[in-house]
């Protein structure tokens, strides 16, 4: 008699993680960067007006990815800004906020890694003395307001027809004398302590998860960690990346940029599954 060959129910191994803004969702200037966006969903509002959409192609495959393997928002917002963002459909059971500074288990707090990252930070310059060294740079007249990230790092947002080019890189020199990355996104400028990364809290979601692989997606130089760290990646064809020609072999880059690359990052984190 022939027995019948079973085979082994075959588990995840893929963790999805990708970086929000301008990479999955857009403001509405940001979604008209490439070809346009038939009916985008709105997820966020802010003082009772629409400020990111996504669009539905890309959601809806967002919301089938998220129930074949764990799906992890990985963003630099606050926590606060973070929970403005509505993504129907989609199952997050982690998510990184303040760029690796908390660690969101069902929308909550990690205490534990918020004691990892107090150690982390331990031989870095304390936000008080980062953002009073900040101070000088930062009182410029093309900068509309400066504020702190829960005390983690600081970002000022500028008027870019004003902005005097020399600034940034003033701002940059500043961050690296107290060991502070300098990050340039739209009208805004973060500075943030380098030892606080994307990374470093995605690989505590994976090991957390037992997921041994790692599929991200990122538009900034923020990203560039987790993009390296990854086993597949991808970034737009637009951003801070994008305009610095950062390209290191194995990474894919969309066709389009604007909301319809979003699209096309979903498809490829979804290639990560199927192959």
């Amino acid at each position: 008699m022939i027995r019948p060959v079973t085979r082994p129910v075959t588990q995840p191994t893929w963790l999805l993680a990708s970086d929000l803004d301008r990479t999955l969702i857009y403001s509405g200037r940001a979604m008209r960067l490439g070809e346009p966006v038939p009916e985008p969903v709105c997820v966020e509002h802010h003082q009772g007006k629409p400020t990111s959409f996504v669009s539905p192609v890309a959601l809806a495959r967002l919301v089938v990815l998220s129930r074949q393997a764990p799906f992890v928002p990985v963003t630099t917002r606050t926590c606060a800004q973070y929970a403005r963002v509505r993504l129907p459909g989609v199952r997050v059971r982690h998510a990184v906020a303040a760029n690796g500074a908390a660690l969101l288990v069902d929308g909550r707090r990690c205490p534990d890694w918020d004691a990892q990252v107090a150690q982390n930070l331990a031989g870095s310059a304390a936000y008080a003395e980062g953002r009073a060294a900040l101070a000088p740079v930062l009182d410029r007249p093309w900068v509309r307001k400066v504020r702190d990230a829960d005390e983690h790092f600081v970002y000022a947002v500028f008027e870019r027809g004003r902005v005097d080019r020399d600034w940034f890189a003033e701002l940059a020199e500043a961050g690296r004398a107290l060991g502070w990355l300098l990050s340039v996104q739209g009208r805004k400028a973060y500075l943030i302590p380098e030892p606080l990364t994307k990374e470093a809290a995605v690989a505590e979601v994976a090991a957390r998860s037992g997921m041994t692989r790692v599929a991200a997606a990122g538009d900034s130089l923020l990203d560039r960690g987790l993009l390296e760290h990854a086993d597949l990646a991808v970034r737009p064809a637009h951003g801070e990346l994008h305009d610095a020609g950062w390209e290191p072999p194995g990474l894919r880059v969309t066709r389009q940029a604007g909301g319809r690359a979003a699209e096309e990052i979903v498809e490829v984190l979804a290639g990560a599954l199927e192959g």
